[in-house]
């Protein structure tokens, strides 16, 4: 998917697992298919899940940036109302790997891509319910210093005018770059909330119709809370998405934030995987065709 990413194959997170973890030696090791875009999964035995970083990296930034995640996973896992991955261990750069590697607790379920749910009502008020979990969390007074989406949304207008330029005969670019125009000034007053900030269908775990687990905790911070709105047009049909509204109490400034930072993902989304991972660009065209029907 990306230029210059790692091959990471079943062989080699067995040696991994060999020599840095011989607890787990015995266990097998299993290939995790996954429209994911950052790591390769292997699920070790039952209960883990190892997550090995595809884009090369720096060792020393990728271990921070791992203990980070394992420290927002435990706080997400403390407020969430569903499953979500704890963090087992941080394994090292070893011969074959160059870079650290993290290993978490496996949640089954069913992904929401592969599951019947985008009319359920239910589904969408338990996407709600998790979503105001996160926000009744109190920040004590942090607010949001990343450089990707979640502070204003003027600051994805070159990454969006990027993407708008990219798409031309993927999609019509004049209506998205006239909706764009109406979106990225929709006004805030909200303090940040902590934000899963990436509800992709990927991320959704279903059991029995309802919602199981979310995982890829990677990007749990505080931020703009219509971050979380994302389901709403890239999963929901207009049913569901008006129960999941109606759950969270968004007003229409929230709704049209949500809708702008959905459309800044998927924008970037596209046409960058429109040939190496197919699943997400065809999320990301079903999100936009979405947001143009909503308006």
């Amino acid at each position: 998917m990306h230029e210059g990413q790692l091959d990471v194959t079943v062989a080699l997170v067995e040696a991994l697992v060999q020599e840095q973890f011989p607890e787990w030696s015995g266990l097998p090791v299993r290939a995790v298919p996954s429209h994911g875009t950052v790591n390769a999964l292997f699920r070790i035995g039952g209960e883990l899940v190892a997550r090995l970083p595809i884009l090369p990296g720096e060792p020393g930034v990728l271990q921070q940036e791992l203990e980070n995640e394992a420290a927002a996973a435990r706080r997400l896992h403390a407020m969430s109302p569903y499953p979500t991955p704890e963090p087992v261990a941080i394994g090292a750069p070893a011969p074959g790997y160059p870079q650290p590697w993290a290993v978490q607790t496996w949640l089954d379920g069913t992904i929401a891509y592969d599951a019947d749910v985008a009319g359920s009502t239910g589904f969408a008020e338990d996407l709600a319910r998790f979503v105001l979990a996160l926000r009744a969390a109190p920040t004590e007074g942090r607010v949001f210093t990343g450089s990707w989406r979640g502070g204003v949304l003027t600051s994805q207008d070159e990454y969006v005018e990027d993407g708008l330029g990219r798409s031309r005969g993927l999609i019509d670019v004049d209506a998205l770059t006239r909706l764009w125009a109406e979106l990225r000034t929709a006004p805030r007053t909200e303090p940040d909330a902590w934000t899963h900030r990436d509800l992709m269908p990927g991320n959704l775990l279903v059991k029995d119709g309802r919602l199981a687990g979310v995982i890829d905790v990677g990007t749990f911070t505080v931020s703009d809370p219509a971050m979380d709105l994302q389901p709403a047009w890239n999963l929901l049909d207009p049913t569901a998405r008006a129960a999941f509204r109606t759950t969270l109490g968004s007003d229409d400034d929230e709704w049209r934030r949500g809708m702008g930072w959905s459309f800044a993902q998927a924008i970037g989304c596209l046409w960058y995987y429109v040939e190496t991972n197919p699943v997400m660009s065809r999320t990301a065209h079903h999100t936009l065709t979405a947001l143009l029907k909503a308006v």
